[in-house]
């Protein structure tokens, strides 16, 4: 199961469209690197051969994430819950703290040091859902486990 929001649903149904669009222009530039001769030796079709496998392996990517996404609906959810889309600021049991992050379908790929996306499938997401406002969650990070109180539910 792969979560989302329809917001990213989209975006991955649109890259998978202009990734099928590309099939044909890949195919016409390994036909016209094949006219070039000698197969062995022409760089041009050995690149155009790669491109072709990597969107092809990005196209079937796309294709299962789709297979297997849940579109959320956060409308009926309480104010106080945590779910994709939400943004909290949780502070560190341990040492205090304080942090924002925001869980996200995908991640954006954008670097905001105000603000840490993590996904549903992380270790912190999965504490994440569902969480409310108030609780303390654990999740088992890479640097063992930690504990973090959910202070505010942005």
């Amino acid at each position: 199961m792969d979560y989302m929001t329809q917001a990213d649903k989209d975006k991955i149904e649109e890259e998978l469209a202009t990734r099928q669009k590309q099939r044909k222009e890949l195919s016409d530039r390994i036909g016209r690197a094949r006219e070039l001769g000698d197969l062995k030796e022409n760089a041009e079709y050995h690149a155009a051969r790669e491109d072709q496998g990597m969107n092809e392996a990005r196209i079937k990517q796309l294709e299962e994430r789709l297979s297997t996404a849940i579109v959320t609906d956060d409308t009926d959810l309480p104010e106080d819950m945590v779910f994709i889309g939400a943004t909290v600021k949780l502070k560190d049991v341990k040492t205090g703290q304080e942090q924002v992050y925001r869980l996200v379908g995908d991640m954006s790929g954008d670097f905001d040091p105000e603000c840490i996306e993590v996904t549903p499938n992380s270790a912190l997401g999965t504490a994440l859902m569902k969480a409310r406002l108030g609780e303390t969650i654990r999740a088992d990070l890479p640097r063992g486990e930690k504990r973090f109180e959910i202070v505010e539910v942005l």
